[in-house]
């Protein structure tokens, strides 16, 4: 969620506003949850320090207890951040990364917020938890080109796995697949390993193996080591983007104080 929140207009907790026409509202943030956790967790802060922790920051470290509490590894958590005042459901359509970016789209989408090759293909890696669905990827299932009725590049037996999870005619929009195949619950490096493997769940996700500029690296994140060290690192970077001088500390994460 940080992510989604970070890469529309800095990290401000912009992501968390309700309202009709909100990023929480638009198409690409329509299968983010956790809400309620922000909420409960803003609730306790405001309880014994209220007005001083903002939305935003609550985000950032969340994003970091749920990493370890999934067996990851933490880090510092800066704060000091300002919740916007402001949310546009257009915007998040426009900033973030869909699906189906390769691997020089993603490379543009992280420049842009100032975040190098490296720190993207890092930060990928936090698809090692959480799920996709169907109408994200079916385009590589099914009449992906003229010459394939298949993405190749997706291992031919996961590739009939999906297939029978999300058949062409009747497919479920809200069924849960696993980004990671081989340990969906754990925040491990074996997301990179699932790459090798020809298993990424999106188009944005197998690129980093296939495409020569980024696959070193792919291949250096496997090791578990490497990934725990550098993934604090990057999400530490993330979470400076745009960081606002001015702005509020919500009392309430979905609606701006009324002064």
């Amino acid at each position: 969620m940080q992510f989604h929140d970070c890469f529309v207009e800095g990290c401000d907790a912009s992501a968390l506003l309700d309202g009709n026409d909100t990023e929480k509202t638009a198409p690409i943030n329509s299968n983010l949850i956790g809400y309620e956790v922000v909420d409960a967790a803003k609730e306790a802060v405001e309880a014994v320090c209220p007005g001083v922790v903002s939305c935003s920051d609550i985000l950032a470290y969340a994003a970091r207890d749920s990493t370890v509490k999934l067996n990851g590894t933490g880090w510092a958590v800066q704060g000091g951040r300002k919740d916007g005042l402001f949310s546009c459901a257009e915007a998040a359509e426009l900033e973030l990364s869909p699906p189906t970016f390769n691997v020089a789209q993603l490379i543009e989408s992280f420049a842009r917020r100032g975040l190098s090759k490296k720190q993207m293909v890092i930060l990928s890696g936090s698809h090692t938890v959480g799920v996709g669905h169907c109408d994200k990827f079916v385009e590589r299932l099914y009449n992906f080109s003229e010459t394939h009725f298949t993405d190749p590049s997706i291992n031919a037996s996961y590739a009939e796995q999906l297939k029978t999870d999300c058949p062409q005619a009747t497919f479920n929009t809200t069924l849960e697949i696993f980004m990671d195949t081989i340990t969906p619950g754990e925040f491990d490096a074996n997301y990179y390993k699932g790459l090798s493997e020809h298993k990424g769940l999106f188009t944005s996700d197998q690129s980093l193996f296939d495409d020569r500029r980024t696959r070193k690296l792919v291949k250096k994140l496997m090791s578990e080591r490497v990934f725990d060290r550098q993934f604090g690192e990057a999400m530490r970077a993330m979470g400076a983007v745009v960081v606002r001088a001015e702005g509020q500390i919500r009392r309430n994460c979905r609606t701006v104080n009324p002064w």
